[in-house]
């Protein structure tokens, strides 16, 4: 395995929860030496989160094992004038600090207004809604910014009303958008030499996501609504059909894609009905292809037409769970998931050259690298209150 492109900096990780610490996670995946620091009491989310009840007991969660591997562990209570003393000798060292509090925390801790103190840092400070407005103290989770941002009106259907993704993608996408962040900043500060701070929103993050739907409303003050299952681009063959057996996701949003689509199906008399023959008539008789097409594909299951569509060129894909996605060959194929024990882990979605991510160790128990990183400050233990 190649060196990691982040080889060589430190990351002092003052995180909590998910996102949060999942940028760490990131950042050491791509080689970056991580120091998680938690309180003595600990991430709360060493023992909470996940379905593995004896495991979060044992501080050891899913949740928390999820984004843990790779770092050393010290703990320092920020209360104490030795704890804030070893804090400031870790930023001293550091290239990067990500933390996911709020900024009056911040405040309380004697941590604001690092960058200058420390001009080099890159402080990249997460939050729900960003600094500065009213809502910069405001704390939020996932499930908050899914429900502020307009991410839930999106989803579901008028019968079910607003609905929940089913996982927490706030919380990941934001901490990609941190790492996309600091790596930005990390340019920058190759060439001006000044490192700053990193400001990312967890609520904007959520309108990135949506970014078509934003300029689409504020262009036309059309308002989107949920449609269930139907594509984003409106095309009536892109959506979700059910089959004999299982249900399939088709995106066939061009004047090639519908000819493969029709080819593969056994209805060339598609291409010369004037109700399909173009992009504009088959969005006129939108019902009428629906129901031609829940006929063709109730023919088969959908794992038989995921692969004579996609053998054709039609991008088609049959609704999996998890279980059955993690199974398929691809995922090993690109070597995504790491062993950290047992347990499997995502990696990242990229790679770099010829770098394959893989967290350099598996999670570590709580302060148990604080002797050693204490010696590197040069303090010693015996100095803590």
């Amino acid at each position: 395995m190649t060196e990691g492109p982040l080889t060589g900096l430190r990351v002092v990780d003052f995180t909590h929860v998910l996102a949060g610490p999942a940028c760490g996670y990131m950042l050491g995946l791509l080689g970056a030496d991580v120091i998680k620091v938690e309180g003595p009491n600990g991430d709360a989310m060493r023992w909470r989160g996940g379905t593995d009840a004896d495991a979060a007991k044992a501080g050891r969660s899913t949740a928390w094992l999820t984004q843990a591997a790779g770092k050393r562990s010290i703990v320092l209570d920020l209360e104490t004038e030795f704890g804030r003393d070893a804090m400031m000798r870790l930023l001293e060292r550091a290239d990067i600090l990500v933390e996911n509090h709020l900024p009056e925390t911040l405040r309380h801790l004697g941590l604001d207004d690092l960058t200058k103190r420390f001009p080099r840092l890159i402080h990249c400070a997460m939050t729900g809604y960003g600094r500065g407005g009213d809502l910069q103290d405001a704390p939020a989770y996932d499930v908050n910014i899914q429900a502020a941002s307009g991410l839930m009106s999106l989803t579901g259907t008028e019968a079910t009303g607003p609905l929940r993704a089913g996982a927490p993608v706030m919380d990941y996408a934001t901490a990609l958008a941190a790492g996309f962040a600091i790596c930005a900043a990390l340019y920058r500060r190759e060439r001006t030499g000044e490192g700053g701070l990193v400001d990312v929103s967890m609520f904007e993050t959520g309108l990135t996501l949506m970014a078509s739907s934003v300029a689409d409303m504020t262009a036309t003050g059309r308002v989107p609504r949920a449609r269930g299952n139907a594509a984003n681009s409106r095309s009536p063959s892109a959506g979700t059909f059910p089959c004999r057996e299982g249900l399939l996701s088709l995106g066939v949003n061009e004047e090639h894609q519908f000819d493969a689509l029709a080819r593969a199906l056994g209805r060339d008399d598609w291409l010369a009905d004037p109700r399909f023959a173009t992009r504009a008539a088959r969005g006129q008789n939108g019902a009428a292809l629906e129901q031609a097409l829940l006929a063709a594909l109730s023919e088969r299951d959908a794992t038989d037409w995921e692969s004579i569509l996609r053998a054709a060129g039609v991008p088609a894909a049959e609704l999996r769970g998890l279980d059955a996605a993690l199974a398929l060959p691809q995922v090993d194929a690109r070597g995504f998931l790491a062993d950290i024990g047992g347990v499997h882990v995502p990696t990242l979605p990229f790679r770099i050259g010829e770098h394959a991510p893989r967290p350099s160790g598996p999670p570590r128990e709580l302060g148990v690298d604080t002797d050693e990183i204490l010696a590197e400050l040069g303090l010693v233990q015996k100095a803590r209150t």
